[in-house]
C-alpha cells in the first residue's frame, strides 16, 4: 500500500482557541506574550493584529506602539502543545496514527494510508477535515502527499493545490523556497547568501557538495521530503494490531443501526485474528458522535475467541449504554488484548467436556459482561501447605491446574483471607475449645474434631505452627479454628477463626 500523509497547519492556533472562548474579541487585535530574557515577547498573533503589522517574536512594547488598541494576553508554557494534543486525539477519528509536529508545534501529522476511501476519496477526505475544524472555530491549511516532508511543505508554502497525487511530490517541491524543507535558520541564511531561493536550484546538485556545504542534517531533511529517507512517527495513541474502522455516510441514531455496525466490524476483526491464530480477550468499541463526544463500551472473555456470534451477544448486552444523540459518524473496534487460540481435540465417546465445553464458557462470558467481570472467579490448587496459600486465582477459565486438590482432609467452603482472632476457653494442652467468642457472640462447642497440625512454610516466612480444629456450635454451625503455636507460648492472640463449613 502506498503511504499517504496529511499535514494540518494551524497558523493561528492560540488565536482561534481564544476566539472560541471569547467571541467578543473578534473585532479586537490581540496577541499572546510571555517573558523571555527580561522582555515580554509576542508568542502568538491574531489575524487582525497581523494586519496592523504585529508579528511573532516582537517585543510587546514595540507591538503596542504599532497598534495602540492591541490587547495583550498572558501565554503559558506548553499551552499550544497541550491544545494540539487535544485536537490530535479528536483527529484519531480520521486516522489511527496522529502525531504532533515537533519541528514547529503548530500542526499535526497523520498517516492516512488506507483511510481516505471511508470518506469517498482523498479530496473529500480533506474537505471533511477542513469543514469540521472550521465548524469548531479552527482555521487550518491541509495538504496530502506521499511523504511527511512534502505534506508539511505544501500545507505551508504551496500555492496551487493541497492534494499532491501519488508520485508527484518531487515536482510539487521544486518551486517552493528552502524553508519548506524544515531547515534551521543558520542553513537558510547560508542558502540565501548563495542565491538559492527555490528548492529546484540545488536539488540536483551532487550529494557530496551539499553535504560539505550544509551538513548531513540538510541531506536528511531533503531525503525525508523526497521519500528516500524514512521519517519516524510517534503517535499520540499507539494503534493496536487488531483494529477495524467503519465510517457512516449518514449519522447512525438507532439501536438497529449500531448493532449492524458492530456485526460488520466483528466480521472483519475476527477474520483478521483468525488468520493469525489469535482470539479476543478484551474488546473495545469506540463511537464518535457528530457533536464531538466519544463513547466507549468494552467486553471481556474468559478465553480467547474469534466467534462473531458469541462476541456480538456480549456487545449486545451493552448497546443500551451507547447514547447516539444526533448520530454516530464513526465506529472503531479494537481487540486491545488477544491470546493464542488453540483448537481443542474433540472427544467422541464422552460427554464430559467440563470447562472445554464452549457453551459453558460462552454462558460464563455473558454473565460476567452483564453483571460484572469480578462476579466469576475460578481457583486452582497451589502447591502450598499454608491454607491461605493453597489456592490461586486462575487468569483463564480454561487454565489447567498444576497439581490436584487436597481431599484427604476436610477444608471449609469459605476461607477467610486473614485469620480472625477469637477468645477461647479450652482445656489444655490439646483439647478443643469449650466455647469461643467471635465478633462479640459466644458460641458453645458441642462437637469437635482435631487437632490437625499444619507447619509453617519456613522457607517463605517465620512463625509458629498451627493446630486446626473443626468445631460445631449449639446451632449446628461449623467453624475452622486453630491455635497458633504451643499452648503456653506468650502471644497476644492464641486462637483464631479461619473458615466456615457449609
Amino acid at each position: 500500500m502506498q503511504k499517504r500523509y496529511v499535514y494540518i497547519w494551524f497558523r493561528h492556533l492560540l488565536a482561534d482557541w481564544q476566539l472560541i472562548r471569547r467571541p467578543e474579541l473578534k473585532d479586537v487585535p490581540f496577541v499572546f506574550a510571555s517573558p523571555a530574557h527580561g522582555r515580554n515577547m509576542i508568542t502568538a498573533v491574531s489575524p487582525l493584529a497581523l494586519t496592523h503589522g504585529v508579528e511573532v517574536g516582537m517585543r510587546a512594547a514595540d507591538a503596542k506602539a504599532i497598534c495602540p488598541d492591541l490587547e495583550l494576553l498572558d501565554d503559558k508554557s506548553g499551552r499550544a502543545a497541550k491544545l494540539l494534543k487535544g485536537i490530535g486525539e479528536w483527529c484519531v477519528r480520521y486516522s489511527p496514527i496522529v502525531m504532533i509536529d515537533d519541528f514547529s508545534v503548530e500542526g499535526l501529522i497523520m498517516d492516512v494510508s488506507g483511510c481516505t476511501h471511508l470518506w469517498g476519496g482523498e479530496r473529500e477526505y480533506l474537505k471533511e477535515i477542513i469543514a469540521r475544524l472550521k465548524s469548531k472555530g479552527y482555521h487550518a491549511r491541509l495538504a496530502m502527499a506521499d511523504t511527511i516532508g512534502a505534506a508539511w511543505a505544501i500545507a505551508r508554502f504551496g500555492a496551487i493545490t493541497p492534494l499532491i497525487a501519488s508520485g508527484e511530490h518531487k515536482d510539487a517541491l521544486l518551486p517552493l523556497p528552502p524553508e519548506a524543507l524544515r531547515l534551521p535558520e543558520i542553513i537558510l541564511a547560508r542558502l540565501s547568501k548563495l542565491g538559492f531561493y527555490q528548492i529546484k536550484t540545488f536539488i540536483g546538485m551532487p550529494r557530496s557538495v551539499l553535504r560539505r556545504r550544509f551538513g548531513e542534517g540538510f541531506l536528511q531533511r531533503m531525503g525525508q521530503a523526497l521519500g528516500t529517507v524514512d521519517e519516524v512517527i510517534i503517535p499520540l495513541q499507539v494503534p493496536v494490531p487488531f483494529q477495524e474502522r467503519l465510517h457512516s455516510m449518514e449519522p447512525i441514531k438507532t439501536r438497529n443501526g449500531i448493532e449492524i455496525a458492530i456485526t460488520r466490524l466483528l466480521e472483519r476483526l475476527c477474520l483478521s485474528m483468525q488468520s493469525q491464530g489469535k482470539g479476543l480477550r478484551t474488546g473495545i468499541l469506540t463511537c464518535y458522535r457528530i457533536d464531538g463526544k466519544v463513547i466507549q463500551i468494552a467486553i471481556g472473555t474468559s478465553g480467547a475467541t474469534h466467534n462473531v456470534v458469541h462476541l456480538f451477544k456480549l456487545f449486545q448486552l451493552k448497546v443500551e449504554q451507547i447514547r447516539p444523540a444526533l448520530g454516530i459518524e464513526l465506529f472503531v473496534m479494537e481487540a486491545s488484548k488477544v491470546d493464542e487460540v488453540t483448537p481443542g481435540q474433540e472427544v467422541i465417546w464422552t460427554g464430559k467436556a467440563g470447562l472445554k465445553n464452549q457453551s459453558v464458557i460462552r454462558l460464563l462470558d455473558r454473565v460476567a459482561n452483564k453483571i460484572g467481570a469480578g462476579v466469576i472467579s475460578r481457583y486452582v490448587p497451589a502447591t502450598h501447605y499454608w491454607p491461605e496459600r493453597s489456592a490461586k486465582r486462575s487468569l483463564l477459565i480454561t487454565e489447567l491446574p498444576g497439581s490436584e486438590w487436597r481431599i484427604d482432609k476436610p477444608r471449609p467452603t469459605e476461607l477467610l483471607k486473614q485469620p480472625h482472632p477469637v477468645e477461647v476457653m479450652a482445656i489444655i494442652p490439646d483439647h478443643p475449645p469449650k466455647f469461643f467468642i467471635y465478633k462479640g457472640m459466644k458460641h458453645l462447642v458441642v462437637k469437635a474434631d482435631g487437632p490437625e497440625r499444619i507447619e509453617r512454610e519456613w522457607w517463605l516466612d517465620e512463625g509458629e505452627h498451627r493446630d486446626y480444629y473443626q468445631v460445631e456450635d449449639e446451632h449446628g454451625q461449623r467453624y475452622w479454628l486453630f491455635r497458633s503455636g504451643h499452648y503456653g507460648d506468650h502471644q497476644e492472640y492464641k486462637w483464631f477463626l479461619h473458615g466456615f463449613f457449609a
